[in-house]
């Protein structure tokens, strides 16, 4: 089954899809998420815990032009999924890979 994720463009494309396709591109970026943190190691709960809320997020706002701020890095794996990092998981928290964090160099998606 091909997934929703991969058919539309991210984040704008989110505006478009009716509740129903939100929650499930919510719920196949849940699963990559665990996939790849369990791979590579870094906290799952922060994340999973506001997947709704980050989906939710770039259907409202304008990003990048509309800045969204996260109380802490590790907040936000699902806002670099949906910010065109979403390929570059894999590589999270490893050398030469993407932050664990947010960085403004890696995206201009990231306030800080």
């Amino acid at each position: 089954m091909t997934k929703l994720i991969d058919q539309i463009p991210l984040p704008t494309g989110l505006r478009n899809l009716s509740s129903a396709d939100l929650k499930r591109v919510t719920a196949e970026l849940r699963g990559e998420l665990i996939e790849n943190v369990s791979a590579s190691g870094g906290h799952l709960a922060s994340t999973l815990g506001v997947a709704e809320l980050s989906v939710a997020l770039h259907c409202a706002f304008d990003t990048p032009h509309d800045r969204l701020v996260w109380d802490v890095g590790h907040q936000a794996y699902i806002h670099k999924m949906l910010t065109g990092r979403r390929k570059l998981m894999p590589t999270l928290r490893k050398q030469g890979g993407i932050s664990g964090f947010l960085r403004r160099d890696e995206s201009e998606y990231d306030a800080f």
